[in-house]
């Protein structure tokens, strides 16, 4: 696994507002809210101990800048420990608890071509290459330049609906409504340095880079983190009614390493303007693969995106963690002349932006990962106990 560096935490670090959740080590084993000054980790679970609560108050960024708590040593310990194999605590969890977990997909012109070939191949990664030079030739031009709903957008819809070439993917990717699922369940996340998990049925599947917004209770922006969105493509590519089986399961959410919440030097503008990089190590196979995402060829505005998860149709009391989606769509070749990338075993991705610093996971299968077993009630019954011994 990757050693701790520099490049982890965020390239002005000393200035960012970070805050993120541990599991700490007996006799308070359990998960707890922390933030980091000065390279130090601060437990501040005594003033506040939910990420939720944390991310509603109107004064956030000024409290996590002044709130006391207990020191329990340095970041880069911290990050040490969350890479050791197994993870030493404490080490790092998910960044959000009670929150829901959405995500968008087809944001990207690049990602909705992927998503159409993915359904014409049917989930047979062998078709993709053939089917990519198709697309390409029948549909012509850059859908980069269309915005979705536009008068365009809807002409081209019209003129691929007449060439029997419309899709489902299609319909999101350039009409009016964005895609926004269910990506995992609240606490079911794992967290920097931790393992992620593919589904054992799936033979053709990529990470998903992306930027993930921390949106409250009212529906305010408040910060962002990274996050990868473990994608199957063979499921989701027999039918998008697989879409559950292809993106929930044990440890296929990934998001840290912690949340940097708005000020005057990290705002919503960073967040247009990122460009978010990929790296892909194969463990003993010498693969390396480099790519990145653009955060300026979004086809949907990250406000317009949020806009169409929360408001008088649906309301987030605990608020939501929002994927942004990704233009990464792997075809390089790594097992043979046409049949694109899928993962192997013991990959090491690294999903990274200065402002944010680098999420770093191992990939391993869904089965053979320790079960998701710390859930909402367990959250609730150390909170309890916690609450008794301080008393």
């Amino acid at each position: 696994m990757k050693t701790v560096n520099n490049s982890i935490l965020p390239e002005d670090s000393a200035r960012a507002l970070l805050v993120g959740r541990v599991w700490r080590a007996a006799p308070d084993a359990g998960p707890a809210l922390v933030a980091i000054r000065r390279g130090e980790v601060i437990d501040i679970s005594a003033q506040c101990q939910c990420m939720a609560d944390l991310l509603d108050r109107d004064d956030a960024a000024a409290f996590v800048a002044t709130v006391e708590g207990e020191a329990l040593g340095t970041v880069e310990a911290l990050l040490a420990n969350s890479l050791a194999e197994p993870q030493r605590a404490p080490y790092l969890l998910a960044p959000c608890d009670v929150q829901a977990i959405k995500a968008c997909g087809v944001t990207f012109a690049v990602s909705l071509m992927e998503r159409v070939i993915e359904e014409q191949a049917g989930g047979d990664a062998a078709r993709a290459g053939a089917l990519r030079e198709e697309l390409q030739t029948l549909i012509g031009g850059d859908l980069s330049r269309i915005v979705p709903g536009s008068e365009e957008a809807m002409a081209l819809k019209a003129e691929l609906q007449a060439r029997g070439a419309w899709s489902q993917y299609m319909e999101v990717g350039l009409g009016v409504d964005a895609e926004v699922f269910t990506k995992a369940q609240p606490f079911s996340a794992v967290g920097f340095g931790a393992r992620v998990g593919l589904h054992p049925a799936s033979q053709w599947n990529n990470p998903e880079p992306e930027i993930v917004l921390a949106v409250d209770a009212a529906g305010r922006v408040k910060g962002a983190t990274l996050g990868n969105d473990v994608n199957l493509r063979d499921i989701e590519g027999r039918s998008a009614l697989l879409l559950g089986k292809a993106k929930d399961n044990n440890a296929s959410c990934a998001i840290g390493p912690f949340i940097r919440l708005f000020d005057e030097t990290f705002t919503l503008d960073t967040v247009r303007e990122a460009h978010v990089s990929l790296r892909i190590e194969g463990e003993g196979d010498g693969f390396v693969l480099d790519d990145s995402s653009d955060m300026r060829q979004i086809s949907r505005d990250p406000l317009e995106l949020v806009e169409q998860t929360v408001g008088a149709h649906h309301q987030y009391p605990d608020g939501f963690m929002l994927f942004l989606g990704t233009m990464f769509s792997p075809i390089q070749d790594r097992d043979g002349a046409g049949k694109g990338f899928t993962h192997r075993i013991g990959d090491t991705v690294t999903i990274a932006t200065p402002a944010l610093g680098s999420l770093v996971n191992r990939v391993d299968r869904s089965d053979r990962l320790p079960p998701w077993a710390f859930g909402i009630r367990q959250w609730l019954k150390h909170i309890n106990q916690k609450t008794a011994m301080a008393v």
